[in-house]
């Protein structure tokens, strides 16, 4: 007799089925598993055997062979211990062989029988809904498992015993409640922000049409500071994104006490991150920081320190949205569409453009363009927003604190973002939610010129060298400027600022 328990395996973050079917048969005292598993899979025939002596029960002196089917689908991590036992157990009667029936399990085991978190249980109960299954899984993933549906099952026990208990009827347990993360008290605020009146206002264009912003300023001028609060005023996740964002997290074992949040992502690794903590990989293709920070920022401080190679390799997620991390035996596809903020120095030493400054090594512009250089000029092309932030004076430093904080500013956002969703709502778009996710064809006809406009754009296209993206990337953010006023019309002021902040850098890429 073959007992079969439903469990999944991970390609990206979609699950996939996989069935273990038990056989216990006379011959060689042995415990085989077959069918393409990785080493944390083999491991658990001895967390099975402890956890099963734990329960009161003992393996048979008989041949055990367990096979995760399809054989050739490769099988990895430890959530596959508990369908394991399951399957051991009912194959020798300890609990009714049709308990299984309808449910797709997975979940780690410890020695003494307890159940611990494992990655992925988002997606795992989706895919379980869709099959019309219940779950089963640790009690400490069941809030997350509770998300996928209301309707569904959801079995969470927190040892192997309290399980047979519940199958027999001895002990029963309570569905488990959807967890959400209490909003952070302390998030930074933009009040909190002296100076800088125009960065701070190209960080509100950013927030409101999701463009790429590039910093460039001297050590202290506030860059870092204004990445920061850049979350502050972003408005949430909508159910579509809170579950797309939910289930990348889930795969990377990152949703602590199964609770989920409609905080969009906030992303900053060190310039020391390889290339494949960046964009995903490793041996078992995981999610790297531009997928954690799907429908989020990732925010890159010291751009120029990261390595060329990794930083190249986040040109064609910037343009496609999505990353596929292909390897000798996986090939998984992860989300990818993020907003990307940097923040540089101007040369090395990081005074390249304070007044009166001059370099003892090379002129002030070659210093700063030989370390510009190290930042490929597609790489740049792909920054929306291009500007210098200077340093703040002491004038500005005893000034009391702003009137104006993230309140305000995230209210004008919202109502931004509120109008960019319906307009492309009415053009068939709904999965295109703000400017810079907009196709070429889509924002050209959304964002017509008047005469004016079109003889301004050619003549920055012609003196700047705007490719064909930076002329659709300036007519994004001449967009989004008019959708802040509310503007059913893209007029030539609008169309100046967006040139102006779009020409940030092209002296530096001149003289580099």
């Amino acid at each position: 007799m073959v007992v079969r328990v439903a469990t999944v395996a991970f390609e990206g973050i979609e699950a996939k089925p996989v069935d273990v079917q038990v056989q216990i048969a006379n011959g060689n005292v042995v415990f085989t598993l077959v069918g393409l598993a990785d080493k944390a899979v083999a491991e658990s025939r001895e967390r099975v055997r402890a956890a099963l002596v734990a329960a009161g029960l003992a393996l048979p002196a008989k041949r055990i062979t367990v096979n995760l089917a399809p054989a050739d689908m490769p099988k990895e991590g430890s959530h596959y211990d508990l369908p394991i036992a399951l399957g051991v157990m009912a194959a020798i009667g300890a609990i009714p062989a049709d308990a299984l029936e309808g449910f797709t399990v997975l979940g780690e085991l410890a020695l003494d029988g307890t159940l611990t978190p494992v990655a992925g249980v988002l997606p795992a109960a989706v895919a379980a809904n869709m099959r019309n299954h219940g779950l089963i899984c640790p009690a400490a993933c069941g809030p997350e498992a509770a998300w996928a549906s209301g309707d569904m099952e959801v079995i969470a026990p927190r040892s192997l015993v309290q399980l047979v208990n519940h199958f027999k009827g001895t002990q029963v347990l309570s569905r488990p409640t959807p967890a959400v993360r209490p909003p952070a008290l302390d998030m930074p605020d933009l009040a909190d922000v002296k100076g800088q009146e125009s960065a701070k206002r190209a960080l509100e264009i950013a927030a409101a049409g999701g463009h790429n912003l590039l910093m460039n300023g001297p050590p202290g001028a506030g860059k870092s500071m204004l990445a920061a609060r850049l979350p502050s005023i972003l408005p949430p996740l909508t159910p579509q994104e809170l579950l797309e964002v939910s289930m990348i997290h889930s795969v990377a074992g990152q949703i602590a006490g199964g609770e989920l949040t409609d905080r969009r992502p906030f992303r900053a690794p060190h310039h020391s991150a390889s290339m494949p903590a960046l964009v995903g990989g490793g041996a078992h293709a995981r999610p790297g920081e531009i997928s954690l920070a799907h429908n989020g920022v990732l925010f890159l401080d010291e751009l120029p320190e990261f390595n060329t190679q990794a930083l190249d390799s986040l040109r064609q997620p910037l343009e496609t949205g999505e990353v596929a991390i292909v390897r000798a035996n996986h090939r998984a596809i992860y989300p990818a569409r993020f907003q990307l903020v940097a923040a540089m120095n101007p040369c090395r030493c990081g005074h390249a453009l304070d007044p009166g400054f001059a370099c003892k090594r090379q002129p002030n512009e070659r210093c700063a363009a030989q370390y510009q250089a190290r930042l490929s000029g597609p790489l740049l092309d792909r920054f929306d927003l291009q500007i210098e932030v200077a340093a703040v004076t002491a004038a500005d430093l005893v000034l009391p604190p702003p009137a104006e904080g993230s309140r305000e500013v995230a209210a004008r956002v919202a109502a931004a973002r509120e109008i960019q969703r319906a307009r492309y709502a009415s053009l068939g778009r709904e999965n295109v939610t703000t400017n810079a996710a907009a196709p070429a064809n889509v924002i050209e006809s959304v964002a017509r010129l008047d005469a004016g406009g079109t003889a301004l754009i050619r003549d920055a296209s012609e003196r700047f060298g705007l490719t064909a993206r930076g002329f659709h990337r300036v007519l994004k953010l001449a967009r989004t400027i008019a959708d802040l006023e509310a503007s059913e019309a893209v007029s030539r002021p609008h169309l100046a600022e967006a040139l102006a902040y779009r020409s940030g850098l092209t002296g530096m890429r001149r003289a580099a």
